[in-house]
Parts: structure tokens; sequence; C-alpha cells
């Protein structure tokens, strides 16, 4: 575990397996922008900029979820990167919690990632007359943060935020909680 710093009260550390993710990221993104047509060095240094695009939208990703804790009392104490993606960390000792704080803080990401996929298509008309390595990290950075990032939420893949609402949605009907 590498310790990366912190961000107010919250701990970022991150795994040997996200440097990999790092390094696959880049090398998938420089690939798909060579098929897209870019020449070796504009394809690498794209691949480079959706790579690190990719881990702030998903530092951004994690921040807001972190936001949404702190809102409901029971905040986050770090985040972890691992392979291409990060978790959330709770303090190990947290008290049993209603089902709408789990929901809450389980919104915060894809809310915050909404934003950013709304700053990410809105500066698109500014990239495309550039074209090239430009335009297509931009139409990446707002498309992944669309599907990635926000629409995630809605599918319940069993290790992401759509799986945590799905589970405390369904606790929370069990228990004859109103929405």
């Amino acid at each position: 575990m590498y310790e990366l710093g912190k961000i107010g009260r919250i701990r970022i550390t991150a795994r040997r397996s996200a440097l990999l993710g790092a390094l696959a990221l880049w090398a998938g993104l420089g690939a798909a922008g060579a098929w897209f047509g870019l020449a070796a060095l504009p394809a690498i240094m794209g691949g480079l900029a959706a790579m690190i695009l990719h881990w702030c939208s998903e530092l951004i990703h994690q921040l807001g979820h972190a936001w949404a804790a702190r809102r409901t009392g029971f905040p986050m104490i770090g985040i972890c990167f691992w392979g291409v993606l990060s978790s959330s960390i709770y303090p190990r000792d947290e008290p049993e919690l209603p089902a709408n704080v789990h929901i809450r803080r389980a919104l915060g990401g894809p809310l915050a990632s909404l934003l950013l996929t709304g700053v990410g298509f809105a500066l698109l008309p500014l990239f495309r007359p550039l074209g090239g390595a430009a335009w297509l990290v931009a139409l990446f950075f707002a498309l992944e943060n669309l599907f990635v990032f926000t629409l995630q939420a809605a599918l319940p893949l069993g290790f992401n935020d759509g799986a945590t609402l799905l589970y405390w949605w369904r606790r929370r009907a069990q228990a004859g909680v109103p929405h």
C-alpha cells in the first residue's frame, strides 16, 4: 500500500495494482487513439492525458462520496485506488447505520460525476475545432464520466454504487421505512 497524502481528513492510498491499471489504461487509450487515426506521438500523449483525466475523475467521484458522507455525520476516512478503480474507506468501528445514510453516501459519487459529465459536455464544443487527440480526450472525459462514473449507479454490478444502492433500498423496503 502506498500513501499518496491527504485531502482534508481523507487519507489517500493506492495499491500496486493501481500503477498497473494506470499503465494498462495509458496503453489501451493510446492504442484507441491510434485506432482512431492519430499518429504515434499524439496517440501516446492523448492516452496519457486521458489516463490522467480518468484518475482525476475517479478522485472527484470519491470526493463526492466523502462530501455526502460528511453531511450524514458519518464521514469517510480514506480513498484507496486499486486496478483502474477506487474504494471509499469508512471507520472499522462505525456503528450500524440506517439504510438512508448508506444510500445518501452512495449517491454522492455519482452526483459529483454527473456534475463532471455536464462540464465535459459543455466543454466539447471548444475542443471540436481542435480535432485530433484534444477532441478525442475531451470526448473520452465526457463519456467516461457519464457512463463509468454516473450511470453505473443504475447497474448493480456487485462492487459498485449501484450494488450498494440496491442492497440498501431493499433493506429499507424490508424494514418498512418510507422513501
